[in-house]
């Protein structure tokens, strides 16, 4: 009787596994991977390895190919080769990482070789190998494709200047971090994803203590979601211009602190004394050279001028530029290459031609540039960018509804400071009078 009860509850356990299981893997993948996914691939690891070692040649055996018995040379390959030994297979989100001791002689480009053959045998979406120090090689197994639906997590710790936006191919996060990298170029096409990288920016630098600039000369359509959040938008060329102009009167006016407390940089000031950092967010710059009349040449050289300038001066004066784009190039107008040349966070979309391409990556890496340009058109926010070790990487931003950004924006509305002299201080909010820059 009590034989039939556990078959009877095992049969029961099955069914429900059969049913819950794969509903859990497609609403909520990370806990099935830490539930059910992660220790079965973990003993699949354990069991392979040594039958897969052998068969990729990475097994090294102990004694020699040739021996002599008596008076004769025997030779042949021994029965038991010894594989590299496996370090402790460790939890990742939505994947798993394992560090392997090579074998004398060993280097990671053997394991490099044969990573479609490990992927294969441990069932998992893909198996990227890097170093970390001399003797290893670390495995780094991946559940599915990250870029595929990229979920980043709700609770992270925030960093000033530091926003997550997605994922890496390698399932880690994608931060554009501008004390790492000051300024950064985003070009792409239309609907390749580059307004959804840029909201997300948006998204994640709104909580932070951060001044926020935008200049969308299509009618304020892209950057007026996160306007409340903004402590300027400017919409037409006029207004660009004078923002452009206030912000670099605001960076001699830092210059002058930074020279009369003795500092390199506002990140050497007291805090009493240290400034809000500024991000002014370009949206398709194109727009700022065209010149549709003679007269607007002079306010074109004038906006170059004073663009470069910013980006010249800002990286220690806490004035960071994100320039966005569809058409990066030399024949926009004068100064874009001096402009881009400053700028060294650089992200690539899908691009109409090979020219963007080139602009923001070719002087970076060529592989880089050829990745790019094999971007196809259902990959809708998939990017190439330079990871923090220097070796570009894809990446995909998460998707910021319309509705998520107007909630994001009247949520932090009073985190935007005033900009005397280009909107009014109109607001009753305590928490937002006396802030300066």
């Amino acid at each position: 009787m009590a034989l039939e009860l556990i078959w009877v509850c095992l049969l029961a356990v099955g069914m429900i596994s059969l049913t819950v299981v794969p509903a859990l893997r497609v609403r909520h993948p990370y806990l099935w991977w830490c539930l059910f996914g992660y220790p079965v691939t973990v003993v699949r690891v354990l069991v392979t390895w040594r039958r897969l070692t052998t068969t990729l040649g990475l097994a090294v055996p102990r004694r020699p190919a040739r021996a002599l018995l008596g008076d004769m040379m025997v030779k042949g390959d021994p029965l038991r080769p010894v594989p590299p030994r496996l370090g402790a297979v460790k939890l990742r989100r939505g994947g798993l990482r394992v560090v392997v001791r090579l074998h004398p002689g060993q280097v990671p480009e053997q394991f490099a070789a044969g990573s479609e053959a490990i992927t294969h045998a441990w069932r998992v979406h893909a198996v990227r190998v890097g170093t970390d120090a001399r003797g290893f090689v670390t495995l780094t197994a991946l559940a599915w494709d990250p870029l595929a639906a990229p979920i980043v997590p709700r609770t992270l710790r925030r960093e000033v200047l530091r926003a997550v936006v997605g994922l890496l191919e390698d399932g880690s996060l994608w931060a554009i971090n501008f004390r790492a990298a000051a300024h950064w170029l985003i070009v792409g096409a239309t609907r390749s994803g580059k307004s959804t990288l840029v909201a997300a920016l948006v998204e994640n630098l709104a909580p932070q203590r951060v001044a926020l600039f935008g200049i969308d000369l299509k009618g304020g359509m892209e950057l007026s979601l996160f306007e409340p959040r903004l402590s300027a938008l400017a919409s037409t060329r006029a207004q660009a211009a004078q923002l452009i102009a206030d912000l670099v009167a605001e960076a001699e006016a830092r210059m002058e602190l930074c020279r009369s407390v003795g500092a390199r940089s506002i990140w050497e000031h007291p805090a009493k004394l240290r400034k809000m950092p500024v991000v002014v967010i370009v949206d398709e710059v194109a727009e700022l050279y065209l010149m549709p009349t003679r007269d607007d040449k002079a306010q074109v050289v004038e906006i170059s001028t004073n663009l470069l300038r910013l980006a010249q001066l800002g990286a220690v004066l806490g004035i960071h530029l994100v320039i966005a784009g569809q058409r990066v190039g030399s024949d926009i107008g004068p100064g874009v290459t001096a402009l881009r040349a400053q700028l060294a966070g650089r992200i690539c979309h899908r691009v109409s031609d090979p020219g963007t391409a080139e602009m923001a990556l070719g002087d970076l890496n060529k592989d880089a540039l050829v990745a790019a340009q094999q971007i196809t058109l259902a990959e809708q926010g998939v990017a190439i960018t330079i990871a923090d070790d220097g070796r570009w990487t894809r990446a995909r931003s998460i998707h910021i509804t319309p509705d998520q950004a107007r909630r994001t924006a009247r949520k932090y509305a009073r985190r935007a400071p005033t900009w005397p002299g280009l909107i009014a201080d109109d607001t009753n909010d305590p928490d937002q009078q006396g802030v300066y820059l």
